[in-house]
C-alpha cells in the first residue's frame, strides 16, 4: 500500500510540505532565530487593518456570492436539462477566462468613463461620474463575479442529490411549495451551502490580482500586504510570517466546519 501512495506522497512532499516548511522557517530565522516578525504583526496597526479588511471583504464576498449563487444553482437543479445546462455554461463559461482579464473587464466597466457610469448619467440618475473602482466596491463587485461558479457548482451538486420523491411525498401531504422548500429542500441543501460559501470565504482571503487592480492600492488586504513586503521592502521574512499567519486562518475555517459536516460527506457521490 505505501509503495502505491508513495507517488502521491512525494508530490504531497514537493508541492506543499517543502513550500510551506521554508515559508514558515524565513518567518523566524534572519541571522538566527526570531519572532520579530510575528511582533510586528501583533504590535503594528497596518497588519491589523489588513486582516479585518480581508475578513470584512471575504464575508461580504461570501454573502453575495451565495444570495446570487443559490437561486442560479436551484434553477439549474429545477429545470428541464437543455436549460440547466444553459444555466450552468453561463456560469462556467467565464470561469474559463483568466482571472486577470475579467478583472480588466470590470476595471473598463466601472472606471469614471466606463459604460456603467455612462449609462447612469444618460438616464439621469447621477450628476457626475460614481467612484466605482479603486475601493472596496469594485474589488467587491469584480470579486463576486469571479469566485461566483465556486458557489454554484457545490450547490448545485448537493441539490442533485436531494431526491424528488421527498419534495413529491411532502406535497402529497398537503405542503405547498414554499413549506417543502422551507422543511426539506433547504436543509438538505446546507452541505452545499456549506461547502460553496467556506470555498468562496477561503479564496477571496487571498485573492491578489482584483484587489491590486480594482482597489487601486486603497484597500489592502492581505494579499497586498505579502507583495508589499517582498516588493517595495524586500521583507521575505515579515512576507512569510503574514502568509503563515492567513494559512493558520485558512485551517482554523476549515477545521470549524469539518466539525459540522465533513467534506468527505459533501463530496460524496449521490
Amino acid at each position: 500500500m505505501l509503495a502505491l501512495a508513495s507517488p502521491a506522497l512525494l508530490v504531497i512532499l514537493l508541492l506543499i510540505v517543502l513550500p510551506v516548511g521554508w515559508l514558515a522557517w524565513q518567518s523566524i530565522y534572519h541571522d538566527g532565530f526570531t519572532l520579530e516578525n510575528y511582533r510586528r504583526i501583533l504590535s503594528e496597526d497596518i497588519y491589523w487593518r489588513s486582516f479585518a479588511l480581508t475578513f470584512e471583504i471575504s464575508l461580504l464576498v461570501t454573502t453575495l456570492a451565495l444570495l446570487i449563487g443559490y437561486p442560479l444553482a436551484y434553477a439549474a437543479n429545477a429545470a428541464p436539462r437543455r436549460w440547466s445546462i444553459v444555466i450552468l455554461a453561463l456560469v462556467i463559461l467565464p470561469f474559463w477566462t483568466s482571472v486577470l482579464v475579467r478583472s480588466y473587464a470590470w476595471l473598463a466597466l466601472l472606471q469614471r468613463t466606463g459604460v456603467i457610469n455612462q449609462v447612469l448619467q444618460y438616464v439621469g440618475l447621477v450628476d457626475e461620474p460614481l467612484a466605482l473602482v479603486h475601493n472596496s466596491f469594485g474589488t467587491v463587485v469584480a470579486t463576486v463575479h469571479i469566485l461566483l461558479p465556486f458557489m454554484v457548482l457545490p450547490l448545485y451538486a448537493a441539490m442533485q442529490k436531494i431526491p424528488n420523491d421527498l419534495m413529491q411525498a411532502g406535497a402529497s401531504l398537503g405542503g405547498g411549495p414554499a413549506h417543502t422548500f422551507w422543511r426539506i429542500f433547504l436543509p438538505l441543501s446546507l452541505p452545499g451551502v456549506l461547502a460553496g460559501t467556506t470555498l468562496v470565504f477561503v479564496l477571496s482571503l487571498g485573492f491578489y490580482i482584483t484587489p491590486e487592480l480594482l482597489g487601486g492600492g486603497r484597500t489592502i488586504m492581505v494579499s497586498l500586504l505579502v507583495s508589499r513586503n517582498v516588493e517595495l521592502y524586500n521583507q521575505w521574512g515579515a512576507a512569510s510570517a503574514v502568509g503563515v499567519v492567513l494559512l493558520a486562518g485558512v485551517l482554523a475555517v476549515f477545521l470549524i466546519v469539518s466539525r459540522f459536516i465533513p467534506f468527505d460527506r459533501i463530496l460524496a457521490p449521490k
